[in-house]
């Protein structure tokens, strides 16, 4: 955090540099803390409905400049350009359901009335929230993290990933056009502003990203004693059962797979598949995916652009060079050694992981899918769950009945049937195990941003 340091904001199609953020320093990630305090009792005296009236007007301001926003998101971190206008569409939704129902939420609840007394749980801020959102989804990162605490009437320090800077700073400019000064406020760098940020005076830490900054934010939240709430890692599982309508289902597969170049944290990043549809699958899965367009994020044509960062991608080949080095088998793709610029990595299909592989073991964070056959519901289950991740699991089979067994027995915070989208505003997010801990998103996740008073009053 040296005065005079840039984040530099790099194309991943191209290798280009597109632009420069300073790096905040240390003096300035305390300033942005203290802008918070001092504005946070004044947000928090608006009420739900003044706050909500202000942050109506960011989102009006994220309409009006959608377009852009969704391409420089394809500049800076690869996402194509039709899939980033996407997300703008369902997450300003989501800031709307938010919006229109948190008076409800937040109002006070009765518990217990009798003549004598009233009873009631009343849901008030905790102070400044702590934010850290990754580089994957950067729009949807900030309705999930920032929107909630905002609302509830808490005052929010950001930092996106230092491999967005521009994206933030634009960020910051809708908050300067629409909000009250110090309700929001940003710092830009890497890990050391992070540290910086968590350990400063703050009373919630809102953590999005890898497992092994999670457990060490986790120790910092301790000795703090405040709460925290992480959304980490995941390995999720699909399982296709011999049942499974295979031609509808190719699709969603590849959507659970290979969306955003397969960097979701709650992406499908393991397919079991019973013995009897392995053959089936596999082939018409591998036909569809060399139908689709890998190129330029900002065609409107391309499905998959370029992984995040050269980084990024040297980290997948290292994953994928171990698997193939111990007896995996590449079944579609799998050439590391891409040409010409870019951080682009060709989708991959792969068989055979064994224990030891690093593809195993570790996240795949891009377009590799592992596939695997199994032969019993039992077995499909039990490597579903071989995994210390939780985040979420697909399931594929046309019985209800079995899916709703199954399902109950997924170690998952979330489950979906057929493809099904769980994006939807009234459904808290979150992980089992090393996923994560707490929620976000939906009721429980609102009021999850809150201290919780209860009030016994007299009559």
């Amino acid at each position: 955090m040296l005065s005079g340091q840039k984040l530099k904001s790099v194309n991943p199609a191209t290798g280009e540099v597109i632009g420069e953020v300073p790096v905040s320093t240390l003096a300035e990630v305390e300033a942005a803390i203290t802008m918070a305090r001092k504005a946070q009792p004044v947000w928090q005296a608006l009420g739900v409905e003044g706050r909500i009236a202000a942050l109506r007007k960011l989102h009006d301001d994220f309409k009006t400049h959608g377009e852009e926003l969704a391409a420089l998101v394809a500049r800076e971190m690869g996402s194509p350009i039709t899939a980033n206008l996407k997300v703008m569409e369902t997450r300003l939704a989501m800031m709307r359901w938010n919006l229109d129902r948190a008076a409800e939420i937040l109002a006070p609840e009765t518990t217990f009335e009798d003549a004598k007394s009233l009873h009631q749980i009343h849901y008030e801020p905790y102070g400044v929230f702590g934010v850290i959102a990754p580089w994957n989804v950067p729009f949807s990162n900030f309705v999930r993290t920032a929107l909630q605490p905002l609302i509830a009437g808490n005052t929010v320090v950001f930092k996106f990933s230092e491999e967005i800077p521009l994206f933030a700073m634009a960020l910051s400019g809708a908050f300067t056009r629409t909000m009250p000064q110090g309700v929001f406020a940003q710092v830009y760098g890497a890990g050391d502003v992070g540290e910086a940020l968590m350990k400063g005076g703050i009373d919630h830490i809102h953590f999005t990203g890898s497992t092994v900054v999670g457990q060490k934010l986790y120790k910092i939240a301790a000795e703090k004693f405040i709460p925290i709430t992480l959304e980490l890692g995941g390995s999720d599982a699909g399982i296709a059962f011999e049942d499974a309508d295979i031609d509808r289902m190719v699709p969603a597969i590849f959507r659970g797979r290979f969306n955003n170049c397969g960097q979701v944290c709650s992406a499908l990043k393991r397919l079991f598949v019973h013995e009897s549809r392995y053959d089936e699958l596999v082939t018409k899965l591998t036909a569809f995916i060399k139908m689709q367009k890998v190129g330029d994020p900002l065609s409107r044509e391309t499905v998959i652009g370029p992984l995040v960062s050269e980084k990024q991608r040297a980290l997948l080949v290292a994953q994928v060079d171990d698997a193939k080095a111990k007896g995996a088998k590449i079944l579609l793709g799998g050439d590391t050694k891409t040409e010409g610029k870019g951080a682009f990595f060709e989708p991959t299909v792969i068989t055979g992981l064994k224990p030891g592989m690093r593809a195993a073991t570790e996240e795949l964070f891009g377009p590799v899918l592992p596939v695997t056959a199994f032969k019993t519901e039992g077995e499909a289950v039990r490597l579903a769950n071989d995994s210390v991740y939780g985040l979420s699991a697909y399931v594929y089979t046309e019985d209800r009945a079995r899916f709703r067994r199954v399902a109950l027995l997924l170690q998952a915070g979330t489950v979906m049937h057929n493809g099904v989208d769980a994006t939807q505003p009234a459904n808290p997010f979150g992980g089992y195990k090393y996923s994560g801990l707490g929620r976000s998103g939906g009721k429980a996740g609102l009021q999850s941003c809150c201290q919780i008073k209860v009030m016994v009053i007299e009559k």
